[in-house]
């Protein structure tokens, strides 16, 4: 039996495995784990149950062998385009050893952002850790995943893959003795479609934070969400009703930088997924509806040593070491840049916005909600940097990249931060805030990307391939938003000139 199964053993649609005589019907993902952990020398190599959720590293006799037991029909190699928007190629069973070989070949020139026509052929390196089996597809033929690398011809990495960034970025880390983690928060919209299953912005309900059922009409959808989550190896911290009528956020645990940003393309996938079986469009679309706030991707971050936080210091006032100072110090410095790809469409700048809870000013704070970069207040091991500004459109392997860069960059540079801010910036009225050197974030996509293409050392982070197609996209993509002629002009003007 294959973890994407759980769900619907636990409710007991169906009888629990048997190994060697033992029956037992598991209630919870939790105890499954605890009978795993304390039989596991029984359970050794007896199914996919007891190596996914042991958390063992797979070989390529492993998957050959699941696939077979699980009687998997199609898998889809998986990966990441430069806009953060999730690509796959579905191949057969029968083609899994040649996939597994690194030997599937596809057309880069056919993926924007990626390679010329003439240097077209790319090959996707599996990561046989990534491995799933999506529970919502039948159980008979089932369809599985693998998440893939990017690779020219020979062996090369491709300079264009984004996932292949954060990996440069995680080396650079992993050589200063630091593990970067990450939690994210992720917020969406559920809306109705129409007639012809094609999405709308209309919503039946007027909840807001954390209402529920009946109030919260998306709730049965977000729980199945949720256990389909728990189905795929998440570990679901929370989920509710956010702000805004039909928005809803669920977070899961923080990880390794790069098992997140993989677990938030899942997340996406998953949640659109399971939002279209409720009749539902799930999107990730910053600010879908202008009169009610965007949906945002707060990323949590810690640094490890030797297994311990090193931001944490319960000396200091705020409970920060200099190292964490310094991660914030070296984020401010080139959050201007960064936020041409946190923040990467023309309307994620419609969420930056006064008055809907998104931050619009560059200031920390230990205090409130308001300023860019808050700490929680979590405490020692805990103890993480929160920015806010992101979005749920960003690439995540590109925004967790650069962060990471920015941050490191401070702590080599010993980048002191300004002074934190502990009050309502919104509050504050403009001259306050020029007194205390508080700057605006970009206020439009062109604005972001103008600062990316002064920021050096971003965009070495992305590369040269990556940066300068980047910066080529998002000038055409504000190009042809600056031609629209939108409603609100029409209402606004046409009658009175």
């Amino acid at each position: 039996m294959e973890v994407g199964q759980r769900r619907s053993y636990q409710w007991g649609r169906s009888a629990f495995f048997s190994f060697d005589g033992i029956y037992a019907m598991v209630q919870k993902a939790e105890l499954l784990r605890s009978v795993i952990n304390k039989q596991g020398d029984y359970f050794a190599g007896k199914g996919m149950v007891a190596m996914q959720l042991a958390g063992k590293k797979y070989t390529k006799e492993d998957i050959l062998r699941l696939v077979e037991e699980e009687d998997v029909e199609f898998i889809r190699l998986q990966f990441t385009d430069m806009f953060g928007c999730l690509k796959n190629m579905a191949i057969t069973s029968s083609q899994l050893e040649k996939a597994l070989d690194n030997r599937c070949m596809f057309d880069g020139s056919a993926i924007d952002g990626f390679v010329k026509i003439e240097e077209s052929d790319l090959f996707l390196h599996p990561d046989l850790d990534t491995f799933e089996i999506f529970p919502w597809r039948p159980q008979q033929g089932k369809v599985a995943r693998l998440i893939c690398d990017v690779y020219r011809p020979g062996d090369k990495p491709f300079e264009g893959d984004p996932r292949y960034i954060l990996k440069t970025a995680l080396k650079e880390a992993e050589e200063m003795g630091y593990t970067f983690y990450v939690g994210p928060e992720c917020e969406f919209f559920l809306f109705h479609m129409d007639e012809n299953a094609m999405p709308t912005t209309i919503t039946h309900e007027q909840a807001g934070y954390f209402d529920l059922g009946p109030v919260d009409r998306g709730e049965n959808a977000r729980r199945d969400m949720v256990l389909t989550l728990e189905d795929m190896g998440f570990v679901v911290e929370t989920s509710h009703h956010e702000a805004a009528p039909a928005q809803h956020e669920i977070d899961f645990e923080y990880d390794e930088a790069l098992a997140t940003a993989d677990n938030i393309m899942t997340f996406k996938l998953t949640v659109k997924t399971i939002a279209k079986r409720h009749g539902l469009h799930a999107t990730f679309m910053p600010k879908p509806k202008a009169e009610v706030n965007g949906s945002g991707m707060h990323i949590n971050m810690s640094l490890s040593r030797d297994g311990r936080n090193i931001f944490q210091d319960a000396g200091d006032e705020n409970g920060l070491s200099r190292e964490a100072y310094y991660f914030i110090g070296g984020i401010l410095k080139h959050i201007r840049a960064i936020t041409a790809i946190t923040n990467p469409l023309v309307n994620s700048y419609k969420r930056l916005v006064p008055g809907f809870e998104a931050p619009v000013y560059i200031a920390w704070s230990t205090a409130n909600r308001s300023p860019l970069l808050r700490i929680p207040a979590a405490g020692s091991e805990k103890t993480r940097i929160e920015l806010r500004s992101p979005d749920p459109a960003a690439n995540p392997y590109l925004a967790l990249a650069v962060c990471l860069r920015a941050g490191l960059e401070g702590i080599r540079e010993k980048t002191e931060p300004p002074k934190s801010v502990n009050c309502n910036i919104f509050a504050m009225t403009e001259d306050e805030k020029k007194l205390m050197g508080i700057e605006r974030l970009p206020g439009t996509l062109i604005e972001a990307v103008e600062e990316l293409e002064k920021d050096e050392f971003i965009r070495e982070t992305l590369g040269e391939h990556v940066a300068n197609k980047y910066i080529e996209a998002k000038k055409e993509e504000w190009n042809r938003y600056r031609a629209q002629v939108t409603d609100w002009e029409i209402n606004e003007y046409l009658n009175r000139f």
